[in-house]
């Protein structure tokens, strides 16, 4: 390897660590924002725009759960949600491919924002026809595929902003970046998901934003959707013609900037296989893989079951607002406990309650029809809710910031950015797949008989269409999500068992045993 290539390498992770370091700054240099409050604004804006997209899309199966969709066509839609678990495929793309003279990050930023705005005008158009409703079947691969572009353009998107943000503001302030990123995209899912269902509910409306009542909400899915495609083609074209991407330049030329350095397409795709090829990267790959079916039925298929039950779909939404003072204390008081050697810890002890929280979560699904009397939620239920549900996010924020310390301690340090990208990858499609899964798997495993036929079951459409003709009615005789929802629980206890001590051994190996560098060298000379 060139002199120059290890030292490009060298500075791209030193700038790494900084961004992702607690204090998100260089150690010898304390926060200035002098200069940075604008590009900090900027950055914010642009993460809330991201976090619209994302918010509607887990706003859309609780419209499909009202429409009948069954939980095979919410398993469809789920991969609507993968974009951000594989974006590694392409960032490296997205990294080494663009117009000098236009700006780096603008590049992608720009055209990406404007099709993000141009899909979520088209789909105002449409959206509803899809959705079905009023006897009508949901379009439900059709709102797979734009609902996936529109994830797939977001998520491209948080590269380009990502990768921005690390010259944009200066070396003492970069730690703001991650600041921007956990408010921005969670006020942006606040807005597309709970603002979104809050408004398009005709009971919360009429009960206390109405003075006059009215038959729908004071907003639609369309006309949301119209007007957060202008929104994002307004803002886009604001940002194209005042936001210059001279700070490339102040990087170079001024040692108060992060320096942007650049890989080619060809190497950092060999950086990635490197990576893939270290023993303690498989397994650890396989423990990111494996660990989230625990949780898949409560995580992915719970609220749905709540919702057939009868709990309001605003409802669920709306008792997000209490939580969220929680999810933005929780990984700083649980970050005092990682900063140690051994983060992982951490990790083994909130499995087990992370696994009665599950089951908790299951019996309160199964108990909620009889909680629920004459189709009136008692308080007393949702102040169950919040807390069983506030317990579940302590114990999951606690796996989630401990693993995100250990990614950061084992990344070697010379390509620490696409180290960490690989391990995040790995951890958000070790989540995505098995609530997938869990959704497909409802349905075939639950049977329903004809009311009115007691030898006919009902298992497709035919057979549905048949008992409706003779006066009948399919009623659920043995609910799959129950069985799948006992299977991850015992899952769960036997992978703690059978896993614990490979993640200690993965905890205690040397930091050398995880670094690609030498392999990188070795082969370069």
């Amino acid at each position: 390897m060139s002199t120059k290539r290890r030292r490009r390498r060298n500075s791209e992770s030193n700038d790494l660590i900084e961004s992702t370091s607690p204090s998100g700054q260089d150690e010898h240099e304390k926060p200035d924002l002098r200069g940075d409050k604008r590009n900090i604004a900027v950055l914010l804006f642009l993460y809330i725009l991201q976090g619209i997209p994302i918010g509607l899309i887990a706003a859309v199966p609780m419209l499909l759960q009202n429409r009948g969709a069954s939980y095979k066509q919410q398993a469809e839609f789920s991969f609507a949600y993968w974009p951000f678990s594989i974006k590694l495929l392409w960032a490296p793309i997205v990294d080494s491919l663009y117009v000098r003279r236009f700006g780096r990050r603008k590049s992608w930023l720009v055209p990406v924002q404007y099709l993000l705005g141009g899909f979520m005008l088209l789909l105002s158009v449409h959206v509803d026809r899809w959705l079905g409703g009023d006897g009508v079947e949901p379009n439900v691969p059709m709102l797979t595929l734009l609902f996936f572009v529109l994830n797939f353009l977001a998520a491209t998107q948080d590269i380009a902003v990502d990768g921005w943000a690390l010259t944009m503001l200066k070396r003492c302030n970069v730690g703001y970046a991650s600041t921007c990123n956990s408010v921005g995209q969670t006020a942006g899912y606040f807005l597309g998901y709970v603002v979104f269902i809050a408004l398009e509910s005709k009971d919360i409306c009429n009960g206390y934003l109405r003075d006059v009542p009215s038959d729908e909400g004071m907003v639609t899915l369309p006309r949301f959707l119209y007007f957060w495609g202008i929104t994002f083609i307004v803002a886009t074209t604001l940002v194209a013609i005042f936001k210059k991407e001279n700070d490339v330049e102040d990087a170079h030329t001024d040692a108060r900037y992060n320096e942007e350095h650049e890989l080619n397409i060809h190497e950092s795709y060999k950086v990635l296989w490197d990576i893939v090829r270290k023993r303690p990267v498989q397994i650890l790959a396989a423990i990111l893989l494996t660990v989230k079916v625990t949780f898949a039925a409560s995580d992915a298929v719970t609220s749905l079951k709540l919702i057939d039950a009868g709990v309001p779909k605003e409802k669920l939404a709306i008792l997000a607002l209490p939580l969220i003072p929680l999810q933005i204390v929780l990984p700083l008081f649980v970050g005092k406990h990682t900063n140690g050697p051994r983060p992982m810890d951490l990790y083994l002890r909130a499995i087990p309650w992370r696994i009665v929280l599950a089951t908790v979560a299951t019996l309160i699904a199964y108990a909620t029809p009889y909680l629920i009397s004459g189709g009136e939620v008692p308080f007393y239920y949702y102040v169950l809710l919040v807390t069983s549900y506030g317990c579940y996010q302590v114990f999951l924020y606690s796996m989630f910031v401990a693993a995100m310390a250990f990614f950061a301690k084992i990344s070697d340090p010379a390509v620490g950015g696409t180290y960490m990208t690989f391990l995040n990858t790995l951890c958000n499609l070790g989540g995505n797949w098995p609530n997938t899964v869990a959704l497909w798997l409802v349905d075939v495993l639950t049977f329903k008989q004809c009311s009115t036929q007691s030898t006919n079951l009902c298992l497709n459409k035919e057979e549905l269409q048949e008992c409706t003709k003779s006066g009948g009615k399919c009623e659920i005789t043995f609910d799959g999500y129950y069985l799948e929802a006992a299977v991850c629980v015992v899952y769960g206890i036997v992978w703690l068992l059978v896993v614990r001590k490979w993640i200690r051994y993965l905890q205690d190996l040397p930091i050398r045993a995880w670094s690609v560098v030498a392999p990188i060298a070795k082969k370069q000379r």
